[in-house]
This record gives structure tokens, sequence and C-alpha cells, in this order.
């Protein structure tokens, strides 16, 4: 009789009491819930995170071989940006920056450990807190843009545009890719009711997008949308579950367009996206433009061994690099600057290595995935070296490429019982 190992073999689950497992659950479903709320310092998301992490060290988690060359490259990095602040740790802001970036390595190691184990269960959890923090960031900015809150414009928008929960309208579009990838998940994919829910959710979180006027969100959420639905379309297993996707993403794509026709019908609305959708932008133009500023500043790194430190730009050029490649050179050295980017590319081309690999998580991996890839083609015009959920998925990737090892060579592994 032949014998073939079952997905469930594979999944690795920490031997903890069942109490525990509950209580890790819970606390990713509110690590991803309290992502939303950023605009405070300490924000909610720290916290949670902080305390998350030290309950799983303190009923277990295991560090493995494969993430070494993660743990090397995030201590690489920070060294250089430690090493480059040095002569300016006087300035209480960049011992800040320097501070929250060391905090942001731990928090990738933390995702990384924690979706190593029970990984279907803890990215399930997750999923649900990202999107319920989804629409709780996108509630904000869309009641805010709208006046729908006593004071909330002032709280709520910066320039005209939704800010939500964020400080910058441009961090909640980015924030709200992901979520919106959930959501879309289910208006494809699930049954009547799940369904339903997705599509509220999913219309709440493209409106706070909207409206936040980030050209980069509206093109990220395009693209990230677009690549995730193909993935998912390649990766059916059956004939019906592929035209449902497709049949789905066809009636998605025509309400979004109705959903734009709507919102530009009204002149405030219209008018900022003529300006926010125009390519022709002051700062984006001439010697010392967004562009210009990346070859000036290229050029410059060169010359730099150490780099002029952390939030040190500015002082040389009219703005900040937009740019997190050319950041780590000029923040952190020739360290950093190589090491930031080879820990990026790495993590995207161990992504497409498991992208096709069938593991109970895939739809989720595909998702996460797909946004992650929009953040690092987003990292040439905009510095994402702080954010957040950038360091999330980056953390969360890791964990699934540590927990796909056994599917990888589960054919291999079958073994042939004679009956």
């Amino acid at each position: 009789m032949a014998y073939a190992a079952t997905a469930g073999e594979f999944t690795s689950r920490p031997a903890v009491p069942p109490g525990i497992v509950t209580l890790q659950r819970a606390l990713i479903w509110m690590v991803g819930a309290s992502s939303a709320i950023v605009f405070i310092e300490p924000s909610p998301y720290e916290l949670v995170t902080l305390a998350s992490a030290s309950v799983f060290v303190a009923t277990g988690v295991r560090l493995r071989l494969v993430l070494v060359p993660l743990l090397l490259l995030l201590f690489l990095v920070n060294l250089g940006y430690t090493i480059s602040a040095i002569p300016l740790l006087g300035e209480s802001t960049v011992a800040t920056w320097i501070a929250t970036s060391w905090y942001m390595a731990v928090t990738v190691v933390f995702f990384a450990l924690v979706c190593a184990e029970d990984t279907a269960a803890r990215l399930d959890m997750l999923r649900r807190g990202l999107v319920v923090g989804g629409v709780i960031a996108a509630l904000g900015g869309v009641a805010g843009y709208f006046h729908l809150v006593p004071g909330g414009y002032d709280l709520l928008t910066l320039y005209g545009r939704a800010r939500g929960t964020f400080k910058d309208p441009n961090v909640l579009g980015a924030y709200l890719i992901l979520p919106a990838l959930f959501a879309l998940q289910n208006v494809v994919t699930a049954h009547l009711v799940k369904a339903l829910r997705g599509t509220l959710a999913l219309g709440i979180i493209v409106l706070a997008i909207l409206l936040a006027f980030s050209r980069a969100a509206w093109g990220g959420l395009i693209l990230t949308a677009a690549f995730m639905l193909g993935l998912m379309v390649l990766t059916s297993r059956s004939r019906g579950e592929r035209s449902r996707v497709i049949i789905m993403t066809l009636v998605a794509a025509l309400a979004a367009v109705l959903l734009i026709a709507v919102l530009l019908s009204f002149d405030s609305i219209a008018d900022m996206f003529r300006q926010r959708a125009s390519f022709d932008q002051s700062y984006d133009e001439g010697r010392f433009g967004r562009f210009g500023r990346h070859i000036l500043g290229a050029a410059m790194a060169l010359d730099l061994p150490f780099g002029i430190g952390p939030l040190q730009f500015h002082n040389y050029f009219p703005e900040d690099t937009h740019n997190s490649y050319l950041n780590a050179f000029m923040s952190g050295g020739w360290l950093a600057g190589i090491c930031y980017p080879t820990l990026v590319f790495i993590t995207v081309i161990l992504g497409f290595r498991h992208t096709f690999i069938r593991v109970p998580w895939q739809r989720t991996y595909i998702a996460i995935f797909a946004a992650f890839l929009g953040t690092v083609g987003e990292s040439f015009i905009i510095d994402t070296d702080h954010w957040r959920h950038f360091f999330m998925m980056l953390g969360t990737m890791w964990g699934m490429f540590v927990a796909a090892q056994p599917y990888k060579s589960e054919r291999r592994s079958a073994v042939i019982v004679p009956r």
C-alpha cells in the first residue's frame, strides 16, 4: 500500500497546553488589529507586539538554522546605522531613529519565529486582525474626510487627504493594501455570507485608499491585486475554483470603477484626484527633484563609506531621499547600504521560489507576498524603512519559508509500504 505524507503531518504545532495556544493565537490577532493605530508613540501596536513577544518567549519559541541569514543581515544593517550615527547621538531625533530601527529588526525576528510554528492557525488570526485593523484605519480616514466626527477633520486628515489613524496619508494608503488584498480574497473565493462581509470591508478600505490621494497606493493596489489574482488563478486546485476567481474578479473590478465614478462626481474629490494623478509634480522634477536627488545622492554615497548618518540627507538636499535603498547608504554607510537591499531582494527571490509550494496557507502567503513585493517596488520612490507593516510582512515571509520546508520535500519523503 502506498503511503503519502499528509499536510497535517507537516503542520508544526507548539507543544504547549491548549489554553496557551489559544492565548498565543489571540495575541497574534491583537497584533494585527492594533497595527492600525500608530499616530501616537508609543503606539498600541508597539505595546501589543512587545507584550506578545514576552508571552511567546515565556511559553517557548524555537530559533531555526534557516533564519540565521535573516538575523545576520538585520544585525549588520543596524550596526551600519549605529556606527554612522555615533557622532550624532546627542540629537534626540537621531537616537530615537536608531532605537526604532533596532526595534523594527526585533519585530521581524518575532514574526519569523511566531509564523514558523502553528503556521496555518496563526496566519489566519493575523489575517483576520489585519482586516479588522484595516477597516478601523479606513473608517477613521473616511470619517475625517467627510467631517463625520466633530473635530475629526484636523485629526484624521492632512492637506485635504485622509490619513486616518496614521501620521501620513501615504503610509495609510500603503498600509491598507494588504488588508484590501485579504478582503478581496474573501470576495472572490468565500461563500456568500463571508463574501458579503469581505465586500463591505473591501469597499470601506478601497474608499479610504482613494481618499488618501496617494498615487503610490493607487498604483500599488491595482498592481498587487492583479498579481495576487493571477497567482490565485494559476494555483487554483480545480477548474470551478479558477472560474469563480476570474468571474468575481471581473465583478469586483466593475464595482471599483463604479465607486470611482461616483466619487469623481464630487467636485472637491475630482479636483484633488486630477491634481494627485498628474505626473507633473514640482517635487519630482529638476536637478534637486525626487529623481534628481537619487542620482546625486548615489554619486555622493560612493565617496562616503560611513554615510552621513540618519536624518541628515535634508541638510544637503531640499528634501529627504524618498528612496529606501539610497537612504540605507546615506544613513548607514556601505555596510547598511549593501546589506539592506541584499536582505530585501533575497526575500523577494525566496518569495518567488515558494509561490507554488502547496501549503495549507498558500492563499494567505500569496496575498502577503504580493503586498510585500509592492512595497519593495515602492521603496524606490519613498522611504519605507520604518514602516511597521513592511517589517511585519518581512518577518512573516521568513516564518512561512521555514514552515514550508517540510512541504518542499513531501514527495521525496513519501514511503512505500508493502501490503
